[in-house]
């Protein structure tokens, strides 16, 4: 089985969307990505066994939101989102799990989501204009209701996790649709 070298630049884009990276001899990677009024970016590092790619960015997965209060409060279940940026605080996912079955809605314009369940085990959130791994918010030993969540700088930084790209031949990277890339024929080509 031939080593493959993967140093270089390697670019994809679509209508509107551009994205790329760069991989060096010492094993470790830049990324870009930008859709419309979207840039994310990542560094990090990379592995290659057989003919797949594996990147483990800086970024730490699952991270993109911190509760900064919580409390028991009346009835239901009240999110709060806060960043100085307005515009962020809207179309954020929300999926509150009770007993496996999942209930998914959206923050209003304000950044504010109010479920009114009489329970709930765990709430993931995920912005949606930056998908990545989803933050936990409640789990199962969490009996509060009421929570005030920050957006965190990560938010535009991508983690790779549960991306692997396969390298098809020493030109070109593909994927599976993803988080990142809900696209079909993802092909990176290198320049």
């Amino acid at each position: 089985m031939s080593q493959h070298k993967i140093e270089g630049e390697y670019y994809f884009g679509k209508m509107e969307m551009a994205s790329g990276f760069n991989f060096t001899a010492d094993g470790k990677f830049q990324f870009f990505f930008s859709y419309g009024a979207v840039d994310r970016n990542a560094t990090g590092t990379f592995s290659v066994t057989g003919n797949t790619l594996q990147l483990k960015s800086d970024k730490e997965p699952g991270k993109d939101f911190s509760v900064t209060s919580q409390s028991k409060q009346a009835k239901g279940y009240n999110l709060i989102f806060k960043d100085a940026n307005a515009y962020l605080l809207r179309d954020i996912l929300c999926i509150f799990i009770t007993d496996g079955q999942q209930k998914r809605t959206y923050s209003n314009d304000s950044g504010e989501v109010n479920m009114g369940m009489a329970h709930c085990d765990t709430i993931y959130v995920q912005h949606t204009l930056f998908p990545d791994v989803a933050t936990l918010i409640k789990d199962k030993a969490n009996d509060n209701n009421h929570f005030t969540i920050t957006l965190n700088p990560s938010l535009e930084q991508v983690s790779f996790k549960g991306i692997d790209f396969t390298i098809e031949d020493d030109k070109t990277l593909s994927c599976l649709p993803n988080y990142l890339l809900p696209l079909e024929d993802i092909k990176y080509t290198k320049q």
